[in-house]
């Protein structure tokens, strides 16, 4: 059954390659094999996503450009400013969602609008939770509980840490998946490392290039530099002899740079909830040396090696036991457990068993405003911004 679908990103950064994160790749190539399945799809987000949107996917903006431009987040976060921006671009989407009779909704952003929507105006709903919850997103999820609005998490760790009480039955693991064709596997390998991603303290680049000195491992370092003064203080006094760092690149280039490699570094610092990272390292042959957090151990199983704690040393005794890992072994693992066309299938099976849903009788709920005419909702994109 073909059907229309909204699919609604983050605003952050455009979803467009090169992507900035995990996220942003995860929407586009959702809304990509979506199209290509025959549905009708429609991607709400910001205005610059446009110069990579995938053929068949229709473009609504909710705000002219990401906003990280205007508004970085790590000058921002938290701030008045950003909060009235993010309230009025998602102001607009409600709008657009109500106006478009999508017969689903794919929410991928972080706001707390599009959850009580949902409850509200009897809207099917798919809610992505990307990241471990913080009081205001999980407070709007229990607002907009309801049969026909579903939820999902990218790994059981994730699962347990949103509803350390029990997860009730809207609740669904969904692995992230990707394209294994966009990642072919690599050659022998020249007995280097790599290590890719968000260059900022959460995701603990400079552990990557301290364990690979210890270990006497090359390594290249590759991603957009999000945070310059974490780069510049903790990650450049690390970069000589073997260790550079490259540059951000596209998914064709960083799977041939993975190709020349024999292992790669996963180095978060915060609760990850699954590591998308290092399943594309490991799609293309290549075994991972982690740090102890988050879904690691749930996505590398046996195709990776956890560090006993988060020093250097052991994580260069992590790298080290990796690189005799066969190269077989995290390939198949990806094709078994992440691929992405499975992924979607999961999702279209959510999609229908919302619609399936909508008209289920639940106790009328009264909300304080869904803020669909926030000041700047309904101004021309060019006048709000």
């Amino acid at each position: 059954m073909t059907l229309r679908i909204a699919i609604v990103g983050h605003i952050r950064h455009p979803i467009a390659p090169p992507f900035k994160g995990g996220m942003e790749a995860f929407t586009h190539s959702l809304a990509r094999m979506l199209a290509e399945r025959g549905h009708d799809v429609t991607l709400l987000a910001s205005g610059d996503s446009a110069t990579g949107l995938p053929p068949g996917v229709k473009l609504l903006p909710i705000c002219e450009a990401h906003y990280d431009a205007r508004y970085p987040w790590h000058e921002f976060h938290g701030t008045d400013a950003l909060n009235d921006h993010l309230d009025a671009c998602y102001a607009r989407a409600a709008r657009l969602l109500l106006e478009g009779r999508f017969d689903v909704v794919h929410n991928n952003a972080l706001h707390r609008y599009l959850p009580r929507l949902s409850r509200a105006e009897r809207l099917p709903m798919v809610t992505s939770l990307h990241i471990p919850p913080f009081k205001v997103l999980r407070g709007a999820l229990m607002d907009g509980a309801a049969p026909w609005h579903l939820s999902s998490v990218v790994s059981a760790r994730q699962r347990g840490i949103w509803w350390p009480e029990g997860a009730p039955k809207t609740a669904h693991v969904v692995h992230n998946g990707i394209d294994l064709s966009e990642w072919p596997q690599g050659g022998p390998g020249d007995g280097s490392a790599v290590w890719a991603g968000r260059i900022t303290p959460t995701k603990g680049t400079h552990l990557a290039a301290e364990a690979a000195q210890i270990a006497g491992v090359p390594l290249r370092i590759y991603g957009v530099v999000e945070h310059q003064d974490y780069f510049n203080d903790m990650v450049r006094p690390h970069l000589y002899d073997d260790v550079a760092y490259v540059g951000h690149l596209n998914t064709q280039a960083l799977g041939q740079a993975y190709g020349r490699a024999s292992v790669a570094l996963f180095t978060p610092q915060w609760e990850e909830p699954f590591g998308l990272a290092a399943v594309e390292a490991m799609a293309t042959g290549l075994p991972v040396a982690a740090t102890p957090h988050g879904a690691v151990e749930e996505v590398l199983g046996e195709a990776g090696v956890i560090a006993v704690d988060d020093s250097p040393v052991a994580l260069a005794e992590a790298l080290r036991q990796a690189l005799a890992i066969p190269a077989e072994v995290p390939r198949a693992r990806v094709a078994r457990l992440f691929d992405a066309q499975a992924m979607v299938t999961k999702f279209e099976r959510l999609y229908h068993a919302a619609l399936a849903q909508g008209d289920v009788a639940v106790p009328h709920r009264t909300y304080p405003a869904i803020a669909l005419h926030v000041e700047g909702a309904d101004r021309p994109l060019a006048e709000a911004g």
